[in-house]
């Protein structure tokens, strides 16, 4: 045991810590996810690539400029009507928004979701290189088992 000072509110405390406790209390508890969160980083992301500002699509999307700052901050928790409305503005489909929404989730969970957007999609939104068919040594009882 370790006795190790601890301040909250600017009263300080002793507290006793077994050091070989506090990795595996820490490697058993996941890390929360906050959805509002994971939406605003994504619709924010997209916001910068396009090299937008918050009042040019606060102003398409008809909302705030208060309002959509509070949202990509992950601070509010948006309709599905407004989420549609913001990716009207920037140009973008609410289920390309939303997959990467899904993806961040996934890697914050561990898990491990494998590609399924369409190529057509990909080529049009400026997602990573896509080949442009199947790779040619698979046959298509292949192709067909690797889909599942």
């Amino acid at each position: 045991m370790v006795r190790q000072p601890v301040t909250v509110n600017g009263i300080t405390r002793w507290k006793d810590l077994d050091l070989d406790a506090a990795p595996a209390a820490e490697s058993k508890e996941a890390k929360a996810v906050v959805l509002r969160q994971e939406i605003g980083d994504v619709l924010r992301s997209i916001r910068q690539a396009e090299g937008r500002t918050l009042r040019d699509v606060s102003h398409g999307a008809r909302v705030s400029l208060g309002y959509l700052s509070e949202v990509e901050r992950g601070q509010k928790e948006a309709s599905s009507e407004l989420l549609a409305s913001i990716c009207a503005a920037l140009d973008v489909p609410l289920s390309a928004m939303l997959g990467q929404v899904a993806e961040r989730v996934a890697a914050a969970e561990g898990l491990h979701v494998p590609d399924t957007v369409p190529t057509e999609f990909q080529r049009e939104f400026g997602h990573s290189v896509v080949p442009d068919g199947i790779p040619e040594e698979f046959t298509q009882e292949e192709f067909a088992r690797s889909c599942g």
